[in-house]
């Protein structure tokens, strides 16, 4: 009897062990599924500070007096005597322990939200958590009218318009429905599904005065900082660092355009996705960027000649003016690189290179960069 109560023991202990490998096996599965990448580093990370807040914006205040005896329906008030906040940036910080003096302040291009700098479609780590692990506090923003940030003072019509495979195509991580040869972009559906969803609509006033107005209260709580720009967040980042000093260095991923000097705007460039023009900027103001260190960054699959395709043509004029930016601000004696990531032999990167599968090399770029130039103080 104590033979058998033996084996059945065993064999209890033997199908506990199965059923506990395949419940693994399982959640490993149901997390691939969600594009969730299990392979986060696991070194834990000692934040000093972090939370979130507000800035910028503006506030709007009817007559009269605030009569809080009626109701006429949550979404139908009475305006009378009543404000609406609006217009403002939303904010994310992480402070790491011993956390280098300047802290870098991440700003997210067209139809994106401060996501885009927070995590990867596949669920590795983003540029925060990759700087924060270098020493850098970290500002993510959701900029006005965009993400967390949709409280507006625009009158706009939100329509659901068919367009991600537009997207995929601009973004150059292929040529829909295939990804490009050799890309660095993850290429499973789960993750392409987190990429799509990470998209935002853009509800804002689209003026610069609204981001210029978050941007300046920003630094202006925080005190000096850099600028991490994306996209079509590159052209407030130049405006921005003309107008606060306390921005100590700028670093831009595939801006979307570009200021020059009064006399200086080079000739528009026509391309398939329209014609990019330079911004004429005063003397002065452009002298104010030669006083800070400039890096640009772009990626892959980008043609030096005229092409019918979207994402090749989109992103061929904008590192063509980038080159004459970057000549323009070195000729008045600027302090500016541009890294064109094949001529390094890197090569697969898509227009969201902070998100691609190389992203830690990235940011190791953008790290040695910041060392070399005395911003790591």
């Amino acid at each position: 009897e104590l033979i058998l109560l033996t084996f059945f023991l065993l064999d209890l202990l033997f199908l506990l062990y199965f059923v506990l490998f395949f419940h693994y096996l399982y959640l490993l599965m149901w997390v691939g599924s969600f594009g969730q990448n299990i392979s986060v580093s696991d070194t834990p990370l000692a934040i000093a500070k972090q939370g979130s807040f507000a800035v910028g914006g503006t506030v709007v205040q009817h007559s009269g007096a605030y009569d809080n005896s009626k109701f006429t329906g949550f979404g139908t008030p009475i305006e009378q005597g009543q404000s609406y906040h609006a217009d403002h940036a939303v904010v994310d910080f992480q402070i790491p322990v011993d956390a280098y003096r300047l802290p870098l302040v991440f700003i997210h291009g067209y139809g994106q939200s401060g996501r885009c700098w927070q995590m990867t479609p596949d669920g590795r780590e983003g540029f925060q958590t990759l700087m924060l692990r270098r020493g850098f506090g970290t500002y993510v923003a959701d900029m006005p009218g965009r993400g967390r940030a949709g409280r507006t003072t625009a009158e706009t019509k939100l329509e659901p318009k068919a367009d991600e495979q537009f997207w995929f195509d601009i973004f150059r991580i292929g040529e829909w429905p295939a990804f490009n040869k050799g890309v660095q972009f993850p290429t499973d559906s789960a993750s392409l599904e987190q990429f799509f969803r990470q998209m935002t609509p853009d509800i804002s006033r689209h003026d610069m005065k609204t981001d210029l107005t978050a941007l300046d209260a920003l630094f202006g709580r925080i005190g000096e900082g850099i600028i991490v720009t994306h996209s079509a967040g590159g052209f407030p980042g130049w405006l921005a660092a003309i107008e606060n000093p306390k921005i100590r260095g700028i670093v831009s991923y595939e801006p979307g355009t570009y200021v020059f000097p009064e006399g200086e705007v080079p000739e528009p460039m026509p391309g398939l996705t329209g014609t990019l023009r330079g911004v004429s900027v005063s003397m002065d103001d452009f002298m104010k960027l030669t006083k800070i260190p400039i890096v640009l960054y772009f990626g892959d699959y980008i043609p030096e000649e005229v092409t019918d395709k979207l994402g090749g043509e989109n992103w061929r004029v904008r590192l063509q003016m980038g080159r004459k930016f970057v000549e323009a601000i070195n000729r008045h004696g600027g302090n500016a690189t541009l890294v064109e990531l094949p001529k390094m032999g890197i090569r697969g990167n898509t227009h969201f290179m902070m998100s691609d599968l190389n992203n830690i090399e990235i940011a190791d770029l953008l790290t040695e960069w910041l060392h070399h130039n005395k911003l790591n103080k």
